[in-house]
């Protein structure tokens, strides 16, 4: 579970994701007119709507980007309409991967993505190829900082929480993707720093990738992240904390 987790988390601590506002809001917007046009706009009725806005607060986007966000969404505005799709590949070391998109021009997105993956030691996989190795789970990420494990592993597993695990300087908890709200919530209350709070597509199991080839398949997934279209990279890779860090240094 945590090769994915731990490069994104220490991603965030470097600030890599804050460098890029204008890249995230962009990001965000889409995703929730997306949301806003498969569940409608009421976010208290659509629990993916809901969280896309926490994290739309999170970043510090203007109330009224998200507004507009959601009736462009639900067809109130006119504006852009997102396709959504799921492309499977494999990178260096034998690694799956999932690259969620977000576009207005697939033709544009798939011929980017493919370059991007030969050019860096990885290839576009078929249909069901590497998504049947990955679960979609609620996922949080809690620091270890700020309240009790066990007050922590009480409230997350009585709220609905599957897992509850500690990874280092950190704790990771996996809930069902219809009890991550539930979850989230019962975290925060009791005092939990919360880091990452999504639901993601979670690997089965884990594949170990070292030395060059990790460092390769770190600069593919950083170069993807990067394109405008993509969403969330996800991988079934098993990386060294260090060998993450070396890549952001």
């Amino acid at each position: 579970m945590s090769g994915h987790s731990k490069w994104a988390s220490i991603k965030h601590k470097k600030g890599a994701a804050d460098a890029k506002r204008g890249q995230l809001f962009t990001r965000i917007i889409k995703e929730i007119t997306v949301a806003a046009r498969h569940g409608g706009g009421d976010p208290d009725s659509n629990p993916r709507l809901r969280t896309v806005i926490a994290d739309a607060k999170a970043a510090n986007m203007p109330a009224d980007n998200i507004k507009r966000a959601i009736r462009r969404g639900t067809g109130e505005e006119p504006g852009v309409e997102y396709e959504e799709i799921t492309y499977e590949a494999y990178g260096p070391g034998g690694a799956a991967m999932l690259i969620e998109v977000v576009t207005d021009n697939t033709n544009r997105a798939v011929g980017e993505i493919r370059h991007m993956l030969s050019k860096h030691g990885g290839n576009l996989g078929t249909s069901n190829s590497v998504a049947w190795m990955f679960d979609k789970r609620g996922y949080i990420v809690i620091a270890k900082a700020g309240a009790e494990e066990e007050a922590l592993m009480t409230a997350a597993i009585d709220a609905g929480a599957d897992d509850f695990e500690d990874d280092g300087d950190q704790w990771e908890v996996v809930s069902r993707p219809e009890a991550h709200d539930h979850v989230l919530n019962a975290i925060k209350a009791v005092g939990g720093e919360v880091v990452t709070a999504q639901i993601a597509m979670l690997p089965k199991n884990q594949v170990k990738v070292e030395g060059k080839q990790a460092q390769q398949l770190l600069k593919l997934m950083d170069i993807l992240e990067d394109q405008d279209d993509v969403q969330h990279v996800w991988s079934n890779s098993d990386i060294d904390t260090k060998e993450i860090e070396a890549s952001l240094a």
